[in-house]
């Protein structure tokens, strides 16, 4: 499902061809997922959540700055574009757009996997110096900026979206500037 979600979006993916990519029989996806579509589309959520949540935690684990964790979680997601000929993208993103307004469900499913991704990084910015609000603020506008950068890229069939959302991240994140986001400016 989760493939089928990236390539195709939620909507249109159907449980038959859900059982026809993963060669199983009917009866054993409403074994397994006896809630139908949204229960398995929960799931796949919440793997996307965690694959991509263990690439943060790794990349600010072995960072030596802060534009370490952006260019690694980048250089990740730029191959995962190319190689599927820009057909892949962040199924969390597919479904919030597809379905957030119709469904309570996923919709939180999908902000708290965005949130699952947002805390190991505000961490990762507190422990650079950031002040919780700050690091929050920051953790969150990195990835808001990336989701919005794969969603162009695919857009444009090209990774210079991401590229240059690297760029300018890294830089302002290595800056030293910091953020009083209590007041929504930066100091």
């Amino acid at each position: 499902m989760l493939e089928l979600i990236q390539a195709k979006g939620y909507s249109g993916t159907g449980l038959n061809a859900v059982n026809e990519h993963a060669g199983t029989p009917k009866g054993s996806l409403y074994f397994h997922f006896p809630e139908g579509k949204e229960a398995l589309g929960q799931e796949a959520v919440e793997l996307a959540a965690a694959r991509f949540g263990i690439l943060i935690q790794e990349a600010a684990a072995q960072a030596k700055t802060h534009s370490d964790v952006i260019i690694r979680a980048i250089d990740i997601l730029a191959a995962m574009l190319t190689e599927s000929d820009f057909q892949l993208g962040c199924p969390i993103s597919v479904v919030t757009l597809d379905m957030g307004a119709e469904s309570e469900r996923l919709r939180t499913t999908c902000a708290a996997a965005y949130q699952s991704w947002i805390g190991p990084l505000t961490e990762f910015l507190t422990s650079c110096g950031h002040s919780g609000a700050a690091a929050r603020a920051l953790a969150t506008t990195v990835v808001s900026t990336v989701e919005g950068a794969i969603i162009v890229s695919r857009a444009q069939h090209s990774v210079e979206p991401l590229r240059l959302s690297a760029q300018v991240l890294s830089a302002f994140l290595d800056s030293g500037v910091t953020i009083s986001p209590e007041k929504g400016s930066a100091a």
